[in-house]
């Protein structure tokens, strides 16, 4: 049996071993710069509502994310790789304390332990959560909510406790990358309360003010974003997002034959255990059947959402990775009964509760480990091959340090995040003041560059030209003072 401050000293050494390492040793690569170049644009024009990558706003993703970065980027007055991702980060931690504690009566002291660990600890959350990406704050944000349910729920608590709160989470949630998650939200609340006979319960006042303050949770950004852009534009972009994915564009029937397999490797190295399911046997009456209830209700709950996402033409495995917070509270229930029995298929031995604490803290240590070694002995192999800093160094090279760097409808450049010169986006090249001297276009663009007057008589040329890792080009011109 954990106390509360064994508890939490072995969750923060294990979070700091596994998601503190080179955290920012490594360029920002992906979708990072989708999270980080409209932060950086907000701290340096106020407008907080219209997240934008470029010159162009991004309506394709709520501005949660982009929030917390430039919150990061403020507090500690830096720009750079380690403020960027430390909100991804420490999201894991929330989650794992919200286990140790609101989850501590339901589960357990080593049970809610346990469980902090094994989410920890799963491979999905570390790929995700060591990034400054959506997935790391939206999975955590539906953790806290669902662990915060189904503590209250089991404990009895009071509900306007149970089913008001969550729902706060829930609509952060919302902010974060929409409302997908409530899919996988109920279909978990739906077969716990049927296991349980209790389903007629989810209609309550308390669940009804719950779902108005989340959807007023998303509102109090999507109205002003609505008044401030081209409302039939928004409604367009997010409807091709949700379409798109069920519509299955840009399907490759090898990557969806995947999705179920890549799915279940973000539960590793845990998913071994899984077996172990039908094997667990709870001591009291009462125990057994409150405990099996709930067992079952998540089994269901996690394997039917599953298969349904994953066979979707268009998903992706990472859209079901809000799944790995009720795999960790099975888990962790199964790993801390009374007796646990492989099946048959296995053995059928006895798990012991001495050998399952070693299989814990090996797997827990062996973790820590790799993710050590990935920093000190992977790391800086990978730092001699980067990318994007080259390309920033390559323009910083030609444009001189009191320069600004006009920007023309750049689109998504992520070495725009490593220049250390003033940027100043706009849309075409007509837009272009006449006392710029350095700008930056597409190739779509460089016709109108060569043919710009406002300069005249002096006529821009251009002064580098790059191709960057994904093939795309871009150019920079002077123009020589009059």
């Amino acid at each position: 049996m954990f106390l509360r401050f064994q508890a939490l000293l072995i969750v923060l050494l294990v979070w700091a071993a596994i998601y503190l390492p080179a955290l920012g040793s490594l360029e920002i690569k992906g979708e990072e710069g989708r999270r980080i170049l409209p932060a950086v644009q907000m701290i340096d024009t106020g407008n907080y509502v219209v997240p934008k990558v470029g010159s162009e706003s991004y309506l394709r993703k709520p501005p949660l994310i982009n929030w917390l970065v430039a919150g990061s980027f403020k507090i500690f007055g830096q720009r750079n790789e380690w403020t960027a991702r430390l909100p991804s980060v420490l999201c894991p931690l929330a989650v794992a304390l919200v286990f140790i504690t609101v989850a501590r009566r339901s589960l357990g002291p080593t049970g809610s332990t346990v469980a902090a660990l094994i989410w920890l600890t799963s491979f999905g959350m570390i790929e995700k959560g060591r990034l400054i990406e959506i997935e790391a704050l939206y999975v955590s944000l539906f953790a806290i909510a669902l662990v915060c349910w189904l503590s209250w729920w089991e404990e009895k608590r009071s509900p306007w406790l149970t089913w008001l709160v969550p729902w706060i989470f829930l609509g952060l949630g919302w902010l974060a990358k929409g409302p997908m998650h409530l899919f996988f939200f109920y279909a978990i609340v739906v077969a716990l309360l049927w296991r349980a006979r209790e389903l007629r319960t989810i209609w309550n006042i308390p669940h009804l003010i719950g779902l108005v303050v989340m959807v007023a949770i998303f509102a109090a950004w999507a109205i002003p974003l609505v008044k401030m852009t081209d409302g039939a534009h928004v409604a367009q972009v997010w409807s091709r997002q949700f379409s798109g994915r069920l519509a299955g564009e840009g399907f490759d029937f090898g990557r969806w034959a995947l999705n179920i397999p890549r799915s279940l490797g973000y539960c590793l190295p845990w998913l071994f255990f899984v077996p172990l399911l039908r094997g667990a046997r709870f001591s009291s009456d009462s125990e057994r059947s409150r405990r099996i209830n709930i067992l079952h209700g998540l089994s269901w709950g996690i394997v039917i959402p599953l298969v349904i996402t994953d066979l979707i033409p268009g998903s992706l495995p990472r859209y079901t990775m809000p799944l790995l917070a009720p795999f960790a509270w099975l888990l962790a229930s199964i790993l801390t009964a009374e007796t646990v029995t492989w099946p048959q298929w296995l053995g059928g031995k006895t798990f012991s509760l001495k050998d399952r604490q070693r299989a814990i803290a090996l797997l827990g240590i062996a973790t820590c480990a790799c993710v050590c070694i990935y920093a000190v002995g992977i790391v800086p192999r990978l730092q001699a091959r980067q990318k994007v800093k080259t390309i920033a160094a390559q323009i910083e090279a030609v444009v001189p340090v009191s320069e600004r760097l006009y920007a023309v409808d750049p689109d998504y450049q992520p070495f725009l995040f490593y220049l250390r010169r003033p940027i100043v986006y706009v849309s075409r090249v007509a837009d272009l003041p006449d006392d710029a001297r350095y700008f930056l276009v597409q190739p779509n663009n460089e016709g109108a560059a060569e043919r710009a007057q406002q300069w005249l008589p002096t006529s821009p040329r251009r002064v580098l030209s790059i191709q960057d890792y994904r093939g795309r080009k871009v150019s920079v011109f002077a123009i020589d003072k009059r």
